[in-house]
């Protein structure tokens, strides 16, 4: 569905064909879309998709400049901001909520002619009051029923701001002279609206990104432009779905490092030891770093969004499952009598076809995820995405580089001697000290 925002107004979205009937996506119709409502001459037009969770609303892109300054000044600097904005190409819609173009007439009173009227200041504004006010003074009746008694011009003498000058107004000595006599118009242009975020005067850039260009890269675009142009005095926030992203974007951190924590935790527990999980977990920022690499090169359309953060805690427990295999069974063959070395050699070759096994059936498992078509595809091919490729490189990794750790941090249990060292069986090795079938 499309939802059209008329100078910051929306109005009635358009509701597309059903999946099995359409040509195209809706990022595909979105900028044909934006093109032929550019031409409407006299009106703002941009059409956006609505965002996929809700709690949000407005469009995509909400970023608030914030000042103590009057609004007269704001309203340059964001009017220069905005142009700085498009020309860096990024965006196909930006808005400016601060308008001043409103306007305004101010009546000014002579108050040297006022007092040779015989009249204070009071009379004049007491008389405008009554003739404009439209506030009822008291009741009547008629026919039994009670009647507002409200004191005003009639509707045709007060269309437009220059009739004022023709109302009449009475002196000291009852005559009546127009109230031109002893005042005058003087019209300006205010504000729309005198905006406020967090109770600070703001105006709020609203706005589409181009297609292909991610939420994060619109708003660093434009927080790099802010750190260049604002003057100083000047802050910056989000509004609406900018600031549910920033807000999300910072629970990911928490949670990928909490995440952390407990794995590292558990592996500690089962091992009894802080090196092996530290030998387990190297693998995980690799096979990240790999998913995010498809992410980077937005291969159709991808992007860190919610659905990927799923993903990718998904996958830090699975690409974790490969170096327990090799670490266990690598402490066992130590336990058995054999070098450090010859431990992680023959632990990673034994443990090569459970690894891959374990890496292809979930690369598989997760292919209908990437290959999805209908409603909500795309959510699901980003957790596809980042779950196969993150996994397929980080067991790449885990092959070659969780070996050369286990050399270079693991305990030396090979040393033990005497009662302490393990005996084959128990170690799950056989009496002839080679791995049993079992294994």
């Amino acid at each position: 569905m499309f939802q059209i925002d008329v100078t910051g107004s929306s109005i009635a979205g358009w509701v597309l064909k059903p999946w099995d009937k359409r040509d195209k996506t809706a990022a595909e119709l979105q900028p044909v879309l934006q093109q032929e409502m550019a031409g409407v001459a006299g009106a703002k037009i941009v059409a956006f998709q609505l965002p996929p969770l809700p709690g949000a609303s407005g469009l995509p892109i909400q970023f608030v400049i914030q000042t103590t300054d009057p609004f007269e000044r704001l309203d340059g600097i964001a009017k220069a901001f905005t142009a700085e904005a498009l020309k860096s190409g990024k965006f196909i819609f930006l808005d400016n909520d601060l308008k001043v173009d409103q306007p305004q007439t101010t009546v000014l009173i002579d108050r040297e002619k006022t007092a040779q009227l015989g009249l204070k200041l009071s009379d004049v504004g007491g008389a405008l009051g009554n003739m404009l006010g439209g506030g009822y003074v008291n009741y009547f009746g008629l026919d039994g029923r009670s009647y507002k008694v409200i004191p005003q011009v009639e509707q045709r003498q007060r269309l437009n701001v220059d009739q004022v000058l023709d109302y009449y107004i009475k002196t000291s000595d009852g005559t009546s002279v127009p109230l031109s006599t002893v005042a005058s118009l003087k019209t300006t242009t205010v504000p729309q609206s005198l905006n406020h975020f967090q109770q600070i005067n703001a105006a709020t850039i609203s706005g589409v990104a181009m297609p292909g260009v991610i939420t994060g890269e619109a708003l660093a675009t434009l927080k790099q432009i802010a750190d260049r142009t604002l003057p100083k005095g000047y802050t910056i926030d989000y509004g609406g779905q900018s600031r549910q992203f920033i807000q999300e974007s910072s629970g990911f951190a928490a949670t990928f490092g909490f995440a952390l924590i407990i794995i590292f935790l558990a592996l500690s527990a089962q091992f009894e030891s802080f090196r092996d999980p530290l030998i387990i977990l190297v693998s995980v920022p690799m096979s990240i770093a790999g998913a995010l690499i498809f992410i980077m090169l937005g291969i159709k359309g991808a992007s860190l969004n919610i659905y990927t953060e799923v993903g990718l805690v998904t996958l830090m427990g699975l690409i974790s499952k490969h170096g327990i295999l090799i670490v266990e069974f690598a402490n066992e063959l130590q336990h058995a009598g054999r070098s450090k070395r010859d431990a992680v050699v023959e632990a990673t070759a034994i443990r090569l076809r459970p690894i891959l096994m374990t890496t292809a059936a979930m690369v598989i498992g997760v292919m209908p995820l990437i290959t999805a078509s209908g409603a909500g595809a795309a959510s699901r091919f980003n957790m596809g995405l980042v779950i196969a490729s993150g996994l397929s490189i980080g067991t790449l990794f885990t092959l070659f580089v969780v070996p050369a750790f286990y050399i270079l941090l693991a305990a030396d249990h090979s040393a033990a001697t005497g009662d302490d060292a393990v005996k084959p069986e128990v170690a799950g090795l056989g009496t002839n000290g080679e791995p049993r079938a079992v294994r």
